[in-house]
């Protein structure tokens, strides 16, 4: 199968080759403080770390080299999206404990890796993220870590503490593995903040948390069980997980009966799906759908179906994207309570302690914003944290901005506006400036809409 854009979060793992840590690709000193005491700084809990010092920690000049992994990185971007570049500084990677095996990175075959990056010029700011789906730590350098080391932040990101298709393996109990993604969130974030103050002399002034996809979901668990690490976040369309529904548990399977023959363009409209998203249902169909319903169901609810996935949702991308025939019929509200206990474990509750903004596009054709972000936005709402959040709608955008150069006079890149919505937010929590009310951000009629978004514009002029 060709999987040159948009390719999904899932299949994408197959596509990255093992990295291999060599002793000195781009490690190039760049001046005389560049690496003082980088042999004094430490992650805590970690297992195993290695550092370097670099020259560029962007992707422009990581690129080819151990320290990123672009293939991990395939469709989550347009083409044509500018980046900067020429931020030198420490990048130190390693991993946490852990007794999974998912992650072949570096060649350790060792879960709960991370990679966390200094730059030589530190604005007293740390950004925090997790992989989107299930792709592993360098999935977002493009996306966001690019960006925020350009502006001085200091960045870290983890693999959750399980990835690929087969995470749903991992653990002993329904929910274990999502479970830990949210642990190793946590453990990172104060791992991170003590390495910076090892590097840089204090802790830092300020600390953000973000992601997209399932790194959304994580912002929003952040921020509702952890606020006391963060200062606010920014939420990309972050997956919704609720014990009682809604949950791709309860949407997904509608496209599995699609796909099947027995289901409706208007049963798809029915669990949140958008009109005018029709468009994007066949590569869905191929890439996401089946997968995604199969891999999450085993996750949740694992003796429904106990022969499909199995030990493995598969070995070619054929095998795993394939769906299972038994998911048309599911039917979430019908199982057993153990199943919404389990979900219950990693469940939101829009109780959020600090600032957030997210972001959706009106035609996400895996997560719909009518059962995922709306739904979302109403729980913050009715749990009294109004006032802290913003939600912004985007027209035109999809699950991966990498679709949009597939249908470029249908959609827009959503990663300008979340670079707003970053910019937004850090005025919102260090200069008390409120961002725009909760608004449908348009899609321009011309202009640059791979760089450039404006969130106070609704009209998209």
């Amino acid at each position: 199968m060709r999987l040159s854009r948009g390719v999904p979060f899932v299949a994408a793992t197959l596509m990255a080759a093992t990295l291999t840590w060599p002793t000195s690709v781009g490690a190039t000193p760049v001046g005389e403080d560049h690496c003082a005491r980088q042999e004094r700084v430490r992650i805590p809990g970690a297992a195993f770390q290695q550092s370097a010092c670099l020259a560029d920690l962007t992707t422009t000049g990581l690129a080819g080299t151990p320290y990123t992994d672009m293939a991990d990185q395939t469709g989550l971007t347009a083409v044509g999206t500018r980046v900067p570049s020429g931020v030198p500084g420490i990048q130190i990677d390693g991993y946490f404990p852990d007794s999974s095996r998912f992650n072949a990175t570096h060649g350790w075959k060792h879960d709960a890796q991370f990679v966390v990056r200094l730059p030589d010029r530190w604005n007293g700011g740390l950004v925090v993220t997790g992989a989107p789906g299930t792709r592993r730590q360098y999935a977002t350098d493009k996306a966001i870590s690019d960006r925020v080391l350009a502006q001085g932040y200091a960045y870290a990101a983890t693999d959750k503490g399980n990835n690929g298709s087969d995470f749903y393996r991992d653990g002993t109990r329904p929910g274990d593995a999502v479970a830990e993604w949210n642990t190793r969130t946590t453990q990172l974030t104060r791992a991170a903040r003590q390495a910076l103050a090892q590097r840089y002399g204090h802790l830092p002034r300020r600390t953000y948390i973000t992601g997209i996809s399932n790194g959304g979901y994580l912002t929003r668990w952040q921020l509702e069980n952890h606020p006391e690490l963060y200062d606010g976040g920014v939420d990309w369309e972050g997956a919704l997980w609720t014990a009682d529904g809604p949950n791709l548990l309860t949407s997904l399977p509608t496209t599995v009966a699609r796909m099947a023959g027995s289901a409706r363009d208007e049963d798809l409209y029915a669990v949140g799906f958008a009109r005018g998203s029709e468009f994007l249902w066949p590569y869905h169909e191929k890439a996401y759908w089946g997968v995604t319903q199969k891999i999450y169901r085993a996750e949740f609810d694992p003796t429904y179906a106990p022969g499909c996935p199995g030990p493995s949702a598969g070995t070619t991308p054929e095998q795993i994207l394939a769906p299972c025939a038994e998911d048309a019929t599911y039917d979430y509200a019908s199982r057993p309570a153990s199943v919404r206990r389990a979900v219950a474990r990693v469940a939101l509750t829009g109780r959020i302690g600090r600032p957030l903004i997210t972001l959706h596009g009106d035609l996400d054709a895996l997560l719909p914003k009518a059962a995922d972000s709306d739904v979302y936005a109403r729980m913050v709402g009715a749990a009294g944290r109004g006032s802290l959040h913003r939600y912004y709608t985007i027209e035109g955008g999809t699950h991966v901005d990498g679709l949009y150069d597939s249908h470029p006079d249908r959609l827009r890149p959503i990663l300008p506006c979340y670079r707003s919505a970053f910019d937004a937010l850090v005025s919102w929590v260090e200069q008390g400036v409120r961002p725009p009310a909760d608004r449908t951000v348009g899609k321009p009629a011309s202009g640059d809409v791979v760089d450039s978004c404006a969130l106070s514009d609704p009209a998209g002029t």
